[in-house]
């Protein structure tokens, strides 16, 4: 059913840029004001048409019912020992936000120690990054409320389960390092940004403290900072030990680059010294230390990754002695365990996990359940024991426990659902390009499936900044499943899944490489009869929306339903804003002539065209979005429905208080993805 509200007109207004001699109109530019009463005016009358199209389709509220009783199953997150106790997080299905507990031992849930769900009514405080104080007798915590990338830092005392007085605003995208007395730990935060409004804090100059334990925050020491650079980021880590201190310096997000630098704890005072003093492509990442032997993974003359070791009394590049050489195969995380090198490997975007001895001699491949994906591995060097949390597109998260004696993998923990998951499969073909290139496409369906070009189906991508897009699961497929789609998943370039050579086929002159692998991924499904066009939708969040929402606008005729959710589209202003900044690296920006030219052949705010008919496109975003700032949304959404010669729905959702989408709370989730699916049943099915 297609019950359409009627389409409004959206103001537009004389604005005119010009780019390096051409004039480009920008005529919704007000829409960039979040908070200007006609903007709020805005937002509300198309949430208003929205909610009024799946209000008139039937399908909706069966599917939410659907969705909440899919999503209650029991969860738990991998194992971390620290001082006689296991702590795991766990959520009994429909928690709103995951639980903290604590037992001595593996077999018990043990006590409740933390539960977030307690800060706020409607589940949007969620806890960020957090880490155990050496002895055991703190807990800190960073809280990030209603989505947004700024946090505040908590402590909680573990022996009276109560909250120390400390309270640490302002940071953002940190770790949390304590001292090996307790005294307090090492964070990184941002000068005071002077507005309340998320959309407007800006994050620059980065200071690394070291907070005292139950001292105000304005009496934290600033141990790092770079007024000459006040778009570097820095982060510091310490080792297990605690002897030795690291400073990690990056400029960006988009390539594995960064200097590292290191000083002993007892000489916080003295300078940092150079293990990368400069930014060379390949990033360096500390794993751990040994008997003063630094290990670290980087990309360094190694596009696929290597292990690489540092005597930390000599230090220097110099004098860095490969252990792990590059091996072919994406090399995506390496963990210290009983003096072993446990590393994790994608071969065609699928995890291996491999444990390799210090000298970096291989012992052997640890068994996993089947293809798949590893999401965390819980170890340290201490232990005797690893927890690898794993999951494939038909199995939720499961908890595998190693054992470092026995060489033995166990299942810890393995999550029962409502889903005849043995009735359905996951097979990996590969699609050919524009250019030739082969590009990996994960397909999940019904057993027996008939090749006729008869199903709903959902083609799902990323395709950026290194990030690589594995088999994962997520309740909301086994719906779309259940009801007879198809979900695919293309590995286009851009990520990481066959190295850096892949990442770079997808990035600034090389963009259009990524939108021509996910058109040659739906056109492959539809020449092997998995589905036709009328019945092929394509779902892509923040970069993935704007590779759809790039698609849509190069091939609009290829697609029965297209989601955009918490897009990049306007990509001559999107550096202006928030974080954009820090993604000049892969995008470009429209301020360099060169870049520019590239960028106006594909930016989708611009390559809408007037009087086409686009296929039924849901736009998807948040008020409270302070990475992918929603106006970039909005004025895509204004754009496309002023432009549109057909009759679909060109709509727009904008949630409140609900932010990126990191620590979204269940129920939120469960309305989106209901709202989600419900807009594509109602238009492929």
């Amino acid at each position: 059913m297609k019950t359409l509200p009627p389409r409004k007109v959206t103001r537009r207004e004389l604005v005119i840029d010009n780019y390096h001699g051409k004039n480009v109109a920008d005529p919704y530019r007000w829409l960039e004001d979040d908070n200007a009463p006609e903007v709020q005016e805005w937002m509300a009358a198309q949430n208003s048409d929205f909610e009024a199209y799946m209000s008139a389709q039937p399908a909706r509220k069966a599917l939410k019912d659907r969705l909440t009783q899919l999503w209650h199953f029991a969860k738990a997150g991998p194992p971390h020992y620290h001082k006689g106790h296991y702590y795991t997080w766990r959520n009994n299905g429909l928690q709103n936000q995951s639980v903290l507990y604590r037992s001595p031992n593996l077999n018990d849930t043990g006590e409740v120690i933390f539960d977030p769900n307690t800060l706020s009514d409607d589940g949007t405080i969620a806890v960020g990054s957090y880490s155990y104080s050496p002895g055991g007798n703190y807990f800190a915590y960073s809280l990030s409320a209603s989505g947004s990338d700024w946090q505040t830092i908590k402590v909680l005392n573990l022996n009276t389960l109560e909250n120390c007085p400390d309270n640490l605003e302002h940071a953002k995208f940190t770790n949390l390092s304590w001292l090996p007395d307790e005294s307090g730990f090492f964070y990184t935060r941002y000068p005071d940004p002077k507005t309340s409004n998320v959309l407007e804090a800006m994050a620059r100059n980065s200071m690394v403290c070291l907070h005292s334990l139950g001292q105000p925050q304005n009496q934290d020491k600033i141990i790092h900072q770079d007024a000459k650079n006040p778009d570097w980021v820095f982060t510091v880590k310490l080792d297990d030990s605690k002897q030795w201190i690291f400073l990690s310096v990056g400029a960006g997000s988009t390539l594995r680059c960064n200097k590292l630098f290191f000083k002993p704890l007892d000489k916080l005072d003295s300078p940092w010294l150079p293990i990368a003093a400069d930014f060379v492509d390949g990033g360096y990442e500390v794993i751990g230390v040994i008997d003063n032997t630094a290990y670290i993974s980087t990309q360094n003359e190694a596009p696929f990754g290597k292990v690489v070791s540092v005597d930390l009394s000599e230090s220097g590049m110099s004098n860095l002695k490969t252990i792990i050489p590059d091996q072919g195969e994406m090399l995506e995380g390496v963990k210290l365990v009983n003096n072993h090198l446990l590393c994790t490997f994608l071969h065609h975007a699928s995890s291996r996990l491999k444990l390799h001895d210090l000298k970096g001699m291989y012992i052997q491949e640890i068994p996993l359940p089947s293809v798949g994906s590893i999401h965390e591995i819980s170890a340290e060097n201490s232990w005797k024991e690893c927890f690898i949390q794993f999951s494939s597109f038909l199995f939720p998260d499961a908890i595998l426990r190693y054992d470092c004696k026995t060489g033995e993998t166990t299942t810890l923990f393995s999550p029962k659902i409502d889903f005849p998951v043995d009735d359905y499969e996951t097979v990996q073909k590969f699609c050919t390009s524009k250019d030739g290139t082969q590009v990996p496409v994960f397909i999940t369906h019904k057993k027996g499936l008939t090749l006729d070009g008869s199903h709903p189906t959902l083609l799902f991508g990323y395709g950026g900044f290194n990030i690589c897009i594995t088999p994962n699961f997520a309740v909301p497929r086994l719906a779309w499943l259940e009801a007879g789609g198809i979900y695919a998943q293309a590995c286009m370039r851009g990520g990481a899944e066959y190295g850096e050579a892949w990442h770079r086929a997808g990035m600034l002159e090389s963009k259009q490489n990524v939108f021509d692998d996910f058109i040659a991924a739906g056109e492959y499904l539809i020449s092997e009869k998995y589905t036709r066009k009328e019945k092929l939708s394509i779902y892509g969040r923040s970069n993935g929306g704007l590779l759809t929402g790039a698609c849509v606008t190069q091939r609009p005729d290829l697609f029965g339903a297209v989601i955009v959710q918490v897009p990049v589209l306007d990509m001559y202003r999107y550096q202006l804003f928030t974080s954009g900044r820090f993604w000049v690296g892969e995008y470009g920006s429209a301020e360099d002539p060169d870049q520019f030219l590239f960028l106006q052949k594909y930016s989708p705010l611009h390559n809408v065209k007037m009087n086409t008919v686009y296929p039924p496109t849901l736009i998807m975003t948040a008020d409270t979005d302070d990475r992918v700032v929603p106006s970039q949304a909005r004025k895509f959404a204004a754009t496309m429905q002023a432009a549109d010669g057909g009759e679909n729905p060109i709509l727009i959702r904008i949630e409140k208080s609900a932010g990126h989408g990191v620590g979204k709370p269940v129920s939120k989730v469960i309305d989106e993805m209901a709202d989600l699916y419900g807009f594509l049943m109602a238009n492929l099915c």
